[in-house]
């Protein structure tokens, strides 16, 4: 992730860490939701308005390097 060791804390640099530990490796990540509501803006702003989502199942994170498939 971030090279101090510190915690993250921002989700591109959680995606980032995510991926490069992972790629390459074969890894599946599965999460389960049960009645998990997101708030989501509609932008950065103070005054942004907020759809929420909410999911009830399986969500599957898989990841590939192309480059080790070819290798």
């Amino acid at each position: 992730m971030n090279p101090s060791n510190q915690d993250t804390t921002n989700w591109p640099d959680l995606a980032i860490g995510l991926y490069d530990k992972l790629t390459g490796r074969g890894a599946e990540i599965t999460y389960e939701f049960q009645n998990l509501e997101v708030s989501v803006p509609s932008s950065a702003s103070n005054s942004a308005q907020h759809a929420t989502w909410r999911v009830n199942g399986t969500m599957k994170v898989r990841t590939r390097d192309d480059a080790a498939s070819r290798a």
